[in-house]
């Protein structure tokens, strides 16, 4: 394994953040390090977060953001700072709550050993013989009509754009992660339209892979909100405007 960084976005995880899974899988992986990225807890979580870099000040950082910035410009933050040590091959980031089992990151790597034009891997939920997905039939519907919007939007044929597993190669970071997000939970979907804008869409189609996930379970305490997802089409739109009906613009800056 190639040595790689998981940003692991944190608000409010002090309760539910399962640090001793965070400290076996670096322990068990000597060229995996994880960034922890604290958006403006309001509780212990900066506290909890400060303890497991104690554990391996080398293989476990910590960012701090003062103000709450939500999901997208959390993982931005982390992936800038990453990107900055100039350390790691591969950059990925997860969900906090571990939903997807750090070891699934192995699976996911190895689309870049079978594809060596891939240039970000995606995990994928897809429920099928052999693998344990366990996701409400709601979620199920919600995002599988989600999926096929998004992929109209984006005109590439993704299956599973929101799972929070993904790796990609460290040059990367500039194009995907340069400029601020316009939507708050959405940037999986804006994330596939920058590659697509920089790579073109033929290119875009093989340097990108899902990997469907062999474990995937659905973890309470979500932090989007019932009003978050009532504005998903408004945000989909604006997603859709920003990217395919004018230049791509620049919306701030890398580094705050």
């Amino acid at each position: 394994m190639q040595e790689i960084c998981l940003v692991i976005p944190c608000y409010n995880e002090a309760g539910r953040l399962r640090g001793n899974e965070i400290l076996d899988f670096i322990e068990r992986h000597e060229r995996a390090s994880v960034c922890l990225v604290n958006d403006g807890s309001s509780d212990a979580t900066l506290n909890v977060l400060e303890a497991l870099k104690k554990t391996d000040p080398e293989k476990i950082l910590v960012v701090s953001l003062p103000n709450n910035h939500g999901k997208a410009e959390a993982v931005r933050q982390g992936v800038i700072h990453v990107s900055s040590l100039r350390r790691f091959a591969f950059i990925g980031y997860w969900d906090a709550d571990l939903s997807t089992p750090l070891r699934e990151l192995e699976h996911i790597l190895s689309a870049f050993t079978f594809n060596p034009g891939c240039r970000l891997a995606m995990g994928s939920r897809v429920k099928r013989l052999g693998a344990h997905i366990e996701r409400r039939a709601t979620r199920h519907v919600f995002g599988r009509i989600f999926s096929t919007f998004s992929s109209r939007i984006v005109n590439l044929p993704v299956y599973d754009s929101q799972c929070g597993a993904k790796v990609f190669r460290s040059e990367m970071v500039e194009v995907l992660f340069r400029d601020l997000f316009i939507t708050r939970w959405l940037f999986d979907v804006e994330i596939l339209a920058r590659l697509r804008n920089h790579l073109g869409q033929e290119r875009a189609l093989t340097a990108t892979t899902e990997v469907p996930l062999d474990t995937w379970s659905e973890v309470g305490g979500s932090k989007l909100r019932i009003a978050d997802l009532l504005t998903v089409p408004f945000e989909l739109l604006k997603i859709y405007w920003h990217y395919n009906r004018r230049p791509p613009m620049h919306t701030g800056s890398a580094v705050e």
